[in-house]
């Protein structure tokens, strides 16, 4: 079992401890950043969607929805990260980034007149892009982070650099709030024996992470 069916069961009308800090800080848009990869070679993946069906995804991609995660992304990074003109890459939602069209109108419709008007507000931001090649190594370092548009466009590639250390960041909350970048394992909590076998570098780095985020807020 993981948070989401948790809070089902328990009966608690939220997918999770985001949407629930949401709706008591009165926040209508929080962004879900993962943050991993290494000092040298940092990789952070913002989602405009998080925990949807796949078969709701794409009336969830709309342009405000797009947009405002754009922004969000653009305005934290420098308060909390420090990067003065954050470089942000936006993928596309279908394969190759929907080839003008070809494999969807996502792209054309939706994404990049959003991605138009975060330009013309001051941002830095390129794409549509290819999901499938933007999250290469080279073109990675290319920019301070990459908007992706369901969860299972951007996390694969992060878990797969960095799982048991990656980082959850949320932003738009009013506070700072990180924590591990996968489940609760409810299934290993609830046998104590299995519980010494849970790997916490995850939540270590989260602390660490949080600790660091609020001493740069205090400067």
């Amino acid at each position: 079992m993981n948070e989401h069916q948790g809070f089902s069961v328990a009966g608690i009308p939220f997918v999770g401890h985001t949407e629930f800090l949401a709706e008591r800080t009165h926040t209508p848009r929080v962004v879900m950043l993962l943050v991993g990869g290494t000092a040298q070679a940092p990789l952070r993946v913002a989602l405009v969607t998080t925990h949807l069906a796949l078969k709701d995804v794409p009336a969830a991609i709309t342009r405000d929805a797009v947009l405002e995660t754009i922004g969000i992304v653009a305005a934290e990074l420098p308060a909390r990260f420090g990067i003065a003109t954050p470089r942000i890459a936006v993928c596309g939602l279908n394969p190759h980034a929907g080839e003008s069209g070809y494999l969807g109108r996502e792209e054309i419709d939706v994404i990049a007149p959003a991605i138009a008007e975060a330009q013309a507000r001051g941002n830095d931001v390129v794409g549509p892009v290819p999901a499938d090649t933007v999250f290469v190594p080279g073109p990675t370092r290319r920019y301070d982070a990459i908007v992706a548009m369901y969860h299972d466009q951007g996390l694969p590639t992060l878990k797969a650099a960095s799982f048991g250390h990656g980082i959850n960041v949320t932003l738009g909350l009013p506070f700072i709030r990180t924590s591990v970048d996968h489940g609760t394992a409810l299934d290993l909590a609830a046998d104590a024996a299995r519980a010494a076998t849970a790997d916490v570098g995850s939540l270590v780095a989260a602390v660490d992470l949080a600790i660091d985020l609020a001493a740069r807020a205090g400067d």
